[in-house]
């Protein structure tokens, strides 16, 4: 849109979103007012050069061959649904002693569609409770033209699929646009880690470096991502990795890294308190403002904590289950097999779960604490 005087046209509602140039023409001076962010394509390029190239380094990283369990092979675990009850192990008191025989169909793999006999064995980390209808993981263990069938667990995959869509939904439902930043940050840091920081550290790369690199890397695009690259957030990333090369030192001086162990409640009372200390300060330096006005400043506050509330408990599981994370991941395990473990599959939903309640938390306290500011 083109004015001959740069006060022909009210800007003021366009705050944050006008960019204004001037030309000197022939006919003196020219300006020209347009509305909305322009693409630039400039940006696009630098970030598409990016993507290919982290792209290119998790491929790299990945280039060796892992050494499986010698018990393991042969074994496939593959999905099926329980069509009848064979033998029941079912104890009069409810509880369940020895083995269940069950029929099931299998849904993938080589034996997709045919019935085959399973033996369900009752304990915590295999076996399942087996009734007609149950979707299950079934461990094949194949020795020539001979096949058996034992039920590892149930089918928890579309569970674990359902609550990271929830969690997705809930961020980017409460946090906007910040919200979406934060999921990317998520998948971010998770290509990290499993791309880049479990290959180099089987592959004997010192566990400190790659911690400090992943740490300072997540940093960097998670605030950067969230906040824009401005002069706080270029302080924000300098004073994440001056904490992170610190904690390394710490750990090389007294000879052991302590696992980060923070539980959900901590992480939800975190978040309470910031946001409603935040809103009672606004309202002690402005008593004018409303309620309404007050819950958007909370919001706003809250927005900018998700992203980095949500990686520190994803961070803090991964932190105290490493070991058990890189000796599964050494041992060339399925995919079907680490998600529906009792353990790994288990805990990424309860992460989830803790996850979506600081997400919550932050529209609640932000209503809470805005009424009675």
């Amino acid at each position: 849109m083109h004015y001959n005087n740069p006060n022909a046209f009210d800007t003021s509602g366009y705050k944050n979103k006008t960019q204004y140039t001037e030309g000197k023409t022939a006919a003196g001076t020219d300006y020209y007012y347009t509305y909305g962010k322009t693409v630039s394509w400039k940006k696009i390029v630098i970030l598409a050069i990016a993507v290919c190239l982290f792209a290119g380094i998790i491929f790299k990283c990945n280039q060796f061959q892992k050494t499986p369990l010698a018990s393991y092979k042969g074994q496939k675990y593959e999905k099926a649904v329980v069509t009848k009850i064979i033998k029941d192990n079912l104890a009069e008191d409810g509880s369940r002693y020895g083995t269940q025989k069950v029929l099931v169909k299998m849904t993938t793999g080589t034996y997709k569609g045919k019935e085959k006999e399973a033996i369900n064995p009752s304990g915590t980390l295999f076996g399942a409770d087996c009734k007609v209808g149950t979707r299950i993981i079934v461990i094949v263990n194949k020795s020539g033209s001979n096949a058996g069938f034992t039920v590892y667990s149930q089918d928890r995959t579309m569970a674990i699929y359902g609550f990271a869509l929830i969690f997705a939904a809930v961020v980017c439902a409460i946090g906007g646009k910040k919200g979406v930043y934060a999921i990317l940050s998520l998948v971010f840091a998770f290509a990290c880690i499993i791309g880049i920081m479990f290959p180099m550290m089987y592959q004997g790369i010192s566990p400190i470096l790659l911690t400090i690199l992943v740490a300072v890397l997540t940093t960097i695009v998670t605030l950067g991502l969230l906040g824009g690259y401005s002069t706080k957030t270029a302080a924000a990333i300098l004073g994440t990795a001056a904490g992170v090369v610190i904690a390394a030192i710490a750990a090389i001086v007294f000879g052991k890294a302590a696992g980060i162990i923070i539980s959900a409640l901590g992480a939800v009372m975190d978040v309470g308190m910031s946001i409603a200390s935040t809103i009672q300060e606004i309202y002690e330096t402005d008593k004018t403002l409303s309620m309404k006005r007050l819950f958007i400043s909370g919001i706003n506050v809250g927005r900018d904590m998700m992203g980095t509330m949500t990686n520190t408990l994803i961070f803090a599981y991964v932190g105290g289950a490493m070991s058990t994370l890189v000796i599964n991941y050494a041992y060339d395990l399925s995919y079907r097999q680490l998600a529906n473990s009792y353990v790994i599959g288990i805990e990424i939903m309860q992460g989830l779960s803790g996850s979506i309640g600081v997400v919550l938390t932050v529209p609640i306290t932000a209503v809470i604490a805005s009424f009675f500011g």
